[in-house]
Parts: structure tokens; sequence; C-alpha cells
């Protein structure tokens, strides 16, 4: 076999994973090629990853707040109102307990309790254990309204990840962790 002419297959045929599948060229294979032929004396390998996981970002957001707009929701108002589902019955949490799900500052909680409440997806109660103290309690209307989101949600990402086999999944799942999980320990 003649050695390869065009760097962006050499970059193929020289990596493992693709030497066993059809050659399945994205942008970040000709963004690679591109610097290690400009700069060869840089590792350019973490953009491997990297740059796709920047794209998927960008493919997910845009498909996740078509999902929610479907349902008449901003994703900030589905970050709420599923942390408050997820809880269980009576389906409500402290304004402290949201700010540590949605990683939000307390001024910025405030406002989109507020926002929802106004919308009817959750009400203030006043919290029992201090007087104080106040909870947020998703409505009927924020649980259908939640609930709906969630499944067509699954619905779009499942469809995003229809080209991978379920033990893709699961190795791409456990790979991704492994990346996350140090970020999330801090």
């Amino acid at each position: 076999m003649a050695a390869p002419t065009d760097p962006e297959r050499a970059v193929h045929e020289d990596n493992p994973v693709h030497q066993d599948n059809p050659v399945h060229e994205d942008e970040v294979d000709r963004i690679v090629a591109a610097w290690r032929r400009e700069r060869p004396d840089l590792d350019v390998e973490p953009l491997t990853v990297f740059s796709r996981v920047t794209r998927l970002a960008r493919h997910l957001d845009l498909a996740r707040r078509a999902s929610f707009a479907r349902h008449d929701l901003e994703p900030w108002e589905f970050d709420v109102l599923s942390a408050l589902r997820r809880d269980g019955e009576p389906y409500q949490l402290s304004p402290g307990a949201l700010l540590t799900q949605t990683l939000v500052t307390s001024g910025t909680m405030t406002n989109r309790i507020d926002r929802l409440a106004h919308r009817g997806l959750v009400r203030r109660e006043p919290s029992p254990a201090d007087r104080r103290g106040v909870l947020v309690r998703l409505t009927a209307e924020g649980r259908a309204r939640v609930d709906a989101a969630m499944s067509d949600l699954l619905d779009v990402e499942t469809s995003l990840l229809a080209g991978l086999a379920p033990a893709g999944r699961a190795q791409l799942a456990d790979l991704l962790r492994d990346v996350v999980a140090p970020f999330d320990a801090e």
C-alpha cells in the first residue's frame, strides 16, 4: 500500500480508532490536520476531544432550547422546575437548595423564583421549620410542564445518540464522567 499523500488521511491511518472504521472525517479532523501541518511542534491532541465536546455542546444547546420552547419554557426555567420535580413529593425545596442544584447566585435565584411564580409554575410557601424561611413548591401546572418537557428532551437526546450502539453510549458516558468528576468535586 502506498504511503498516504494527504496529511488529513494520514491522521486517520495513524489513529487506531479509525483503522477498523470507515473514515468519517469531521470538521475537527480538518482543524487538527491543519494545526499539525502549520505547527508540528505542538501536541494538538486535546483538540480532538475538546473541540468535539464544544461542537456537541452547541448542537445540544440548540436542540434543548427547541425542545423546551415547545413547552413554553426557557432552559433556566426547566432547570429550576426539574430540580423541584426530581426532589419528589411534595416537590418543594428551599431557595438555598435550588441555588446548590442550579449553580446560580441568590439574586439570580430570587429573580427566577419571582418569574416562575408570576407564571404560576411555582409558589412560595412559609417553611414549617423556620418562621423566616420560605419553600418553593412546584404547582400542578409546573409539574405538567416539566414532565412534558422532560419526555420531549429525552426523545431529542436519544435521537442525538442514535449513531452509537448501547455499549458505545455507556463507554462515552463513563469517559465523560472521568473528565467531569474532578470539576464536580471542587
